[in-house]
């Protein structure tokens, strides 16, 4: 086996791969079935599951996908921008380092990108989840993929994994650019979305909710903006038990309430633009706001390919690979 090469590999969420019913519920009985994700008891989720979402979610879900669906690739707009943030990361590493892209969920998957990184001499590799904070839903699930996957590997290469960075200054510094390029002098109010958490995970010590406050005050101070102006929502609820809170929804709707009528909604737990930006905010929150009375809800680009954006990837993964390419060089 070749070996002495250095391998990053960079993992997102995931994605189905179309936006049929038969590909969307492929995509969703993966995610749903992660107890890192949803931890009920076996025993009375797997009915709720099988008998009833994986049968009625699907095809609503296809059509929200639909709606922002990358045509001329046929893709969904998360694997596009990461396998172009992989590619863009791999031109600035150049010979450092070999550069490869995952999906938590879907395809390519974890195990088989850590192979082929493997196959092509990688005896040593970073492994960069793309959420600046962290959650047991999303990093540690990540990271179980890729270490279950290893446990049965004859041969491990040397592995490293990229820590949060919801308070890293060039991370905070692409946004704070994004705002300025986006966030128009006529807009009254910034909303700033979390992906939701159920408030128990909270409670049972995930960091997530104090990554999620530490980022928006650190955008503020950066911004000049005070927590009336820019306040801190959580989207994407799901099931019965209470959430995070306040929901963006009601932030959206207390905008309008107020005489609000131009809004903008940034998404700093996003690197990539993804159905819960694009659909849920673009369009549904869209929507919502002009039917409370508002005139325009401005959905801010993630930050997809920005060169400040790239430049903190880069910074952060050259900091995490100290040592090794100097070993290498």
């Amino acid at each position: 086996m070749r070996q002495g090469r250095i391998g990053v590999l960079l993992v997102n969420l995931g994605t189905p791969e179309g936006t049929d019913a038969s590909s969307v519920r492929r995509y969703l009985r993966e995610f749903l079935s992660d107890r890192r994700v949803v931890d009920y008891p076996k025993a009375l989720w797997w009915p709720v599951l099988n008998g009833v979402i994986l049968n009625v979610r699907p095809k609503k879900t296809g059509a929200a996908y639909a709606k922002i669906w990358r045509e001329e690739s046929d893709e969904s707009p998360l694997r596009y921008y990461t396998r172009e943030q992989a590619m863009r990361l791999q031109d600035r590493l150049g010979d450092a380092a070999r550069v490869d892209w995952a999906m938590r969920y879907g395809v390519p998957g974890i195990a088989g990108r850590l192979d082929a990184l493997q196959a092509e001499g990688c005896d040593r590799i970073l492994i960069v989840p793309l959420y600046p904070q962290y959650s047991a839903t999303t990093t540690a699930t990540v990271i179980d993929a890729a270490f279950a996957h290893l446990a049965r590997k004859p041969w491990q290469p040397a592995i490293r994994t990229l820590p949060p960075f919801h308070d890293e200054s060039a991370y905070i510094a692409a946004l704070a650019e994004s705002a300025k390029a986006h966030v128009g002098p006529q807009t009254e109010r910034v909303i700033l979305s979390f992906h939701g958490l159920p408030q128990r995970y909270f409670a049972a010590g995930d960091p997530y909710h104090c990554h999620c406050q530490k980022t928006a005050r650190l955008l503020r101070e950066a911004m000049g903006w005070s927590e009336a102006f820019a306040p801190v929502g959580f989207q994407s609820k799901f099931g019965p038990e209470k959430w995070l809170e306040p929901s963006t929804e009601s932030l959206v709707r207390a905008a309008a309430a107020e005489g609000k009528k131009r809004v903008a909604v940034m998404a700093p737990a996003f690197v990539s633009d993804c159905i819960e930006t694009l659909e849920e905010i673009g369009i549904g929150l869209a929507e919502i706001f002009e039917e409370a009375g508002g005139d325009a809800l401005t959905a801010v680009p993630c930050l997809n390919l920005d060169p400040a954006f790239l430049d903190a990837v880069e910074a952060l993964v050259r900091r995490e690979l100290g040592g090794w390419l100097a070993a290498s060089s």
